[in-house]
């Protein structure tokens, strides 16, 4: 248990830095996109890479979006493996309270959606529908670790852990509802690769260098076959030992490498690729009377706050599960309006949910409008929480959810 929460409060301080550079990366994408056309010109640029039959052909955007963000996803799957194995997800009944909250904060938020999009647009609008389902890791924890003074600690790993388990959802939805055109012969190949990976391990093969082939191989193949690419980080990483191999800690190894890279280069990247919006008046105007828009805003704001602090609630005054004695209501309250950051995975989800430039960037303007009044929100609750509690804001007053029935 301490080794898990030694890990993830690591993380959380990493990810604080990742979200100062991640608002950054934002801000400098929504100037560029309004100076001129070289903001597109530049993304939408084609790369090859390799040659003959082997050569592969995107643009910019895309080598960012399904190559580089496949990074990112690869570690999101070792810190899931990590919180599965020796983490704070092998409690039960500590688990099924931020693991359950996360299923409440996307299936709210969807249903949020829908109503609004079901009742004002059309059927194509709809397909935005896990659009405000995602949390925005660097973002949120960012944000509870800049108001450290007026939250308990518990809580940025109870957010933390809901925003783990609301990425592996989010996941699983890129795969089973964003994925298109199904190539059994490239699946074929997709699991030949990661079955390679498993002899690998069994067979002792313990350098990392030697992976790093094979996991090229599984990207190209799922790139390949119609599933979305960035779910070869994913089940790469899954396949990754959580616990050392001959004395050797792979995974605490491959984290420390790559999470300042993935957090410091390749999220503001994409930040950088995706959140351009030439922003007129006449945008402003349509994404005011947008059901997209609206379904996306209203989805992070209200369905994110219901969504996981109703299940939370439910759960911990029915006895399922519990929580940190220092976490009282107010600090669900602010922990479930700050998960309606959406931000990255929410952009991610925008680019294959839509098409057509003009509603992509309507979505868009819903994830910032949602993102910022959630972070605002959740900022106002934390702070006045924070300043009602005397003393020693890590010590909370008695609160009745803290003290589930038995």
């Amino acid at each position: 248990m301490r080794r898990g929460l030694g890990a993830a409060l690591e993380f959380i301080r990493n990810e604080t830095v990742g979200g100062a550079i991640l608002l950054v990366a934002a801000v400098v994408a929504v100037v560029w996109a309004n100076v001129g056309d070289g903001y597109e010109a530049l993304w939408t640029t084609e790369l090859t890479i390799g040659a003959g039959p082997a050569a592969i052909t995107e643009d910019l955007r895309h080598w960012v979006n399904d190559g580089l963000m496949v990074l990112f996803f690869f570690v999101v799957a070792l810190e899931v493996k990590r919180e599965l194995v020796v983490g704070e997800l092998t409690d039960r009944r500590a688990a099924v309270v931020p693991v359950l909250g996360a299923v409440g904060g996307v299936a709210v938020p969807a249903v949020v959606f829908l109503v609004v999009t079901g009742t004002l647009g059309d059927g194509e609008a709809t397909r935005g529908w896990a659009i405000p389902a995602a949390t925005d890791i660097a973002f949120a924890v960012g944000v509870l670790a800049l108001l450290s003074r007026w939250v308990p600690a518990a809580l940025k790993l109870l957010l933390l852990t809901v925003a783990i388990v609301d990425d592996v959802i989010a996941i699983a939805i890129i795969a089973l509802f964003y994925s298109s055109g199904l190539s059994p012969a490239w699946l074929a190949a997709v699991l030949v690769g990661l079955a390679t990976i498993v002899g690998m391990r069994v067979a002792g093969v313990r350098p990392i260098v030697a992976y790093v082939p094979i996991g090229i191989a599984v990207w190209v193949a799922m790139l390949e076959s119609g599933v979305h690419a960035t779910i070869a980080g994913v089940t790469v990483g899954l396949l990754t030992p959580a616990r050392p191999v001959a004395g050797r800690p792979v995974l605490e190894l491959l984290v420390h490498r790559l999470h300042p890279f993935t957090v410091g280069f390749v999220v503001p990247l994409f930040a950088l690729a995706n959140a351009g919006i030439a922003i007129d008046s006449e945008m402003l105007s349509d994404a005011a009377t947008s059901p997209i828009a609206w379904g996306i805003a209203l989805g992070l704001v209200l369905g994110k706050l219901l969504g996981i602090a109703g299940t939370i609630f439910l759960l911990v005054h029915r006895g399922v599960g519990t929580i940190p004695d220092t976490v009282r209501t107010v600090h669900v309250w602010g922990l479930a309006a700050v998960a309606g950051i959406g931000f990255t995975v929410s952009l991610f989800i925008t680019q294959l949910a839509y098409d057509a430039p003009a509603v992509v960037d309507t979505a868009k303007l819903g994830v910032f409008a949602g993102s910022i009044i959630s972070a605002a929100v959740g900022a106002t609750i934390l702070i006045r929480a924070g300043r009602t509690t005397p003393g020693d804001t890590t010590v909370a007053a008695p609160d009745p959810i803290a003290a589930p029935r038995p």
